[in-house]
Order: structure tokens, then sequence, then C-alpha cells
């Protein structure tokens, strides 16, 4: 009986295991694969700032939706969403290119989260670290308004929309704090961007 114990609880153990740190490995092991296939592929001269700007300018409808999908891909590959809001306000100018660059944010968001969780479920709350607990129950306590200020201080930040879809916040919660969060700091980029494009007179 006590063999068979001890089976059981390797095998418990084991479980645990692997719905915790198999499911983080997997979700690092697509980013690698995914940012391996990047560099393989050259599509980096694409996420450059001049080629962004070329490639979304004079094309308003298709313009817009290729940036939508060029920006959720940059999140997955770390890319800082600076840059597509810099080529967004180049290219289309300041109001167009902030509502072009939130629309695409909070999309960029979306799919980061949604493609996140589906890989690595809930990994980072099964977690038995002080700290972590620490973080999740402030979490629990004011979801929405701690997505909301996350949003504000790193906005679109790749590593934060990991940590969100790891932590099993509800989507209802990630999805308004992030759509509420990134107005402000778009718009003080915004300004900022458009205000460089004068100087250099573009």
């Amino acid at each position: 009986m006590q063999g068979r114990y001890v089976v059981v609880s390797q095998f418990a153990t084991a479980q645990v295991w692997i719905k915790t740190y198999g499911r983080l490995l997997v979700v690092v092991a697509f980013v690698l694969v995914l940012l391996l296939a990047f560099r393989l592929s050259g599509l980096g001269e694409q996420f450059e700032l001049a080629t962004l700007q070329r490639s979304i300018a004079g094309h308003p409808l298709g313009g817009v939706l290729f940036f939508v999908v060029l920006f959720s891909l940059g999140n997955l590959l770390l890319i800082p969403g600076w840059v597509f809001l810099a080529s967004a306000v180049y290219a289309f100018g300041a109001p167009l290119g902030g509502l072009a660059t939130y629309v695409a944010a909070s999309v960029s968001c979306v799919v980061t989260f949604l493609l996140v969780r589906l890989l690595g479920g809930d990994a980072l709350r099964r977690l038995k670290n002080p700290l972590a607990l620490r973080i999740f129950r402030r979490l629990d306590t004011a979801p929405l308004r701690s997505v909301v200020t996350l949003r504000m201080l790193f906005q679109t930040l790749p590593a934060l929309n990991g940590a969100l879809a790891l932590s099993g916040i509800r989507f209802r919660d990630y999805l308004l704090g992030t759509l509420l969060g990134l107005p402000l700091p778009i718009a003080l980029y915004v300004v900022f961007f458009d205000q460089l494009a004068q100087w250099l007179g573009k």
C-alpha cells in the first residue's frame, strides 16, 4: 500500500510540474521558434521605421489593415510598440495615426493574450513563489484597475501581455483594462512624434 501511495504521489507531482513548468516551457519554445523563423526569413526589414512608413502610406484602408497585422506579429516578436506608433504618425498624420495605433495595439494585445493563454494556460498562477502570490492577490483585488495602470505605464510591452495571459486573469478584465489604459500614453506619444516630425521637416 505504501509503495502504491508513493507512486500516486509521484504521479501527482509530475502532473503539477507539467501543468506549471511544462506549459511555461511551451510558451518559451514557441517564442524562440517564432524569433528564429523571423530571423531566418529576412523579414526584419519590414519592421524598420522607414519601411513600415512606406508600406502603410497612401493606402488608408489596406494600409491600416496591414499595419494591424504587422503590429500583432511584431508584438509576438518582442518588437517595441513605439516603432509602429512612429510609423503611423509619420504616414497618416497625428489624428489618424494615433487612432490606427490604438486599434492595432488593442488587437495586438488581444492576439497575444489568446495565443499565450492557449499555450500556457494559467501557469504563472500555479507558481508557489511568495512574491508571485502577493502580486496575484493584488491583481485579484482590483483586476481592471491593475490592468489599466499597467497599460498606462508599460503600454503594449510583450512581456506584460504574456504575464497577464499566464496569470489567470479574466479576458473581460484584460480587454477592458487594455482599452481604457492605452489611450492616454498613445496620445502622449502621438504628440511627441508629431512634434518630432515637424522639427525634422517630415
